[in-house]
C-alpha cells in the first residue's frame, strides 16, 4: 500500500522543477512517518537533477535537508513518537551490520548506503524521493532529533551543510587558537566559518569576491583574503593549519596549498569531480595533505545538531515557497550565494 503525496521534482536532466504526485510507502515496522515543514536546497540537488555525476534516476524529487514532525511510527519503533520534531539528512538506509555501520559511520557502508533521493530502496527497489515534498517515510535509525528551541527552518540546512563542514573540523581536531581558512562563502562556506569560530579557531575566508568581506566578518571571520590578490596570497604563505575548501566547481587548489603550514591539511568538501592537473611539489614539500570529506554518520549528525543548539550556530537562510525553487536554482548556478535557500512546505490539514 502507498499514500499519494504532493512533491516537486524533475522528470529528466533538462526539465525544470514542477509539481508532481509521488507515492510514499505505508509504514514498515521500523519506519517513521514525517510531515515535512522545511527542506533546504543543496548545490548537489542541481548536480543530481542535471545528471552531472552520471548516476541520476528519474523522476526525481530532490532534497536531503529535511525537518518536520512525526505523524506516525511503525510497530518496532522505540526512539520516536507522534509529535516529535525530527530531521533527516542525506541517508535513509544502509546495511547496518558492516564495520563502518556498526561504528556509526553509515555513510561508509560497505554495501553502499541508500541516499535520500535518486537511489534504489534496499527492500523493494523503488526510487527514493527526497524532501521537496509534503511528507517522508524513513526507518528510525536514520532520523535525528531536533533540539528543543531550535528554529525548524534554520535547522534544515544543518542536515547537509552543517554536517558536511562539522565532520572535517572534528576529524582534524580543530581547537581554540587554530588558524583555519575557509575557501568560498556559499551555503557550505558560511557554515564552516560559524562552526570553526564556535570551536575557538581564528578563521579567515578565502574568496574571489572582495564584496563578501563584510558578510564574512559579520558571521565571525577574523580576516578575509582575496585569492586573486597575488601580493596578499604571498604574504599569507604558511599561515594556516587547516583549509576547508567548499568551492562547488572545478578549480585550482595549488594556490591554497601554499597557504598551509608544514603538516597542514587542505580538505575538499565542495567539488566532486576532476581537478586541474596538480603538481605534488605543493604537497611533498611541507608534508601537507590534500584530503576529502563527505558527510558524517547519524551519530555525528546528532552530535552536530546538539553542538549547534548549545553554541547558537545557525545558518543564514532565505525561506521560499515551492514555486520559487527554479528561481533559487538559477541563483545557485550563477554563483555561491552566501546563505541557504529553505523551502517552506504547504501545511495541509
Amino acid at each position: 500500500m502507498t499514500t499519494a503525496t504532493q512533491a516537486w521534482g524533475v522528470t529528466d536532466d533538462r526539465a525544470p522543477v514542477t509539481p508532481m504526485t509521488i507515492e510514499r510507502r505505508d509504514l514498515r515496522p521500523e519506519d517513521v512517518a514525517i510531515r515535512v515543514s522545511h527542506c533546504g536546497i543543496c548545490h548537489s540537488d542541481l548536480h543530481f537533477a542535471h545528471n552531472d555525476w552520471g548516476m541520476s534516476l528519474y523522476p526525481m524529487v530532490p532534497g536531503h535537508e529535511i525537518v518536520g514532525t512525526v505523524t506516525a511510527v511503525g510497530s518496532a519503533v522505540t526512539r520516536y513518537r507522534e509529535g516529535d520534531r525530527v530531521a533527516v539528512g542525506c541517508l535513509v538506509d544502509s546495511c547496518l551490520k558492516c564495520p563502518p555501520c556498526s561504528e556509526g559511520e553509515e555513510h561508509f557502508c560497505v554495501e553502499m548506503p541508500t541516499f535520500t533521493y535518486s537511489a534504489k530502496d534496499r527492500q523493494d527497489g523503488s526510487i527514493t524521493f527526497g524532501g521537496y515534498a509534503e511528507s517522508l517515510v524513513v526507518r528510525e535509525e536514520f532520523v535525528c532529533r531536533i533540539p528543543d528551541g531550535m528554529d525548524m527552518a534554520r535547522a534544515a540546512p544543518l542536515l547537509c551543510a552543517g554536517i558536511t563542514t562539522y565532520s572535517p573540523l572534528r576529524q582534524w581536531k580543530v581547537k581554540a587558537g587554530d588558524k583555519v581558512a575557509v575557501a568560498g562563502l556559499g551555503g557550505l562556506g558560511h557554515m564552516a566559518v560559524k562552526l570553526a569560530t564556535a570551536m575557538g579557531a581564528e578563521v579567515t575566508v578565502l574568496t574571489t569576491s572582495p564584496s563578501k568581506a563584510d558578510a564574512a566578518r559579520a558571521i565571525g571571520a577574523r580576516d578575509v583574503l582575496v585569492s586573486t590578490d597575488e601580493a596578499a596570497m604571498r604574504s599569507a604563505k604558511g599561515r594556516f593549519t587547516l583549509i576547508i575548501d567548499t568551492i562547488p566547481v572545478k578549480h585550482d587548489v595549488q594556490p591554497y596549498l601554499a597557504l598551509l603550514q608544514p603538516k597542514g591539511q587542505l580538505v575538499i568538501v565542495g567539488q566532486i569531480g576532476p581537478l586541474p592537473e596538480l603538481s605534488t611539489f605543493g604537497i611533498v614539500f611541507g608534508n601537507k595533505a590534500l584530503a576529502g570529506s563527505q558527510i558524517g554518520g547519524i551519530r555525528e549528525t546528532q552530535e552536530m545538531l546538539d553542538f549547534c543548539a548549545e553554541h547558537d550556530v545557525m545558518p543564514e537562510i532565505e525561506v521560499i515557497s515551492p514555486d520559487q525553487i527554479n528561481e533559487a536554482w538559477d541563483k545557485l548556478s550563477r554563483g555561491d550565494t552566501p546563505h541557504r535557500f529553505v523551502i517552506e512546505m504547504p501545511q495541509r490539514t
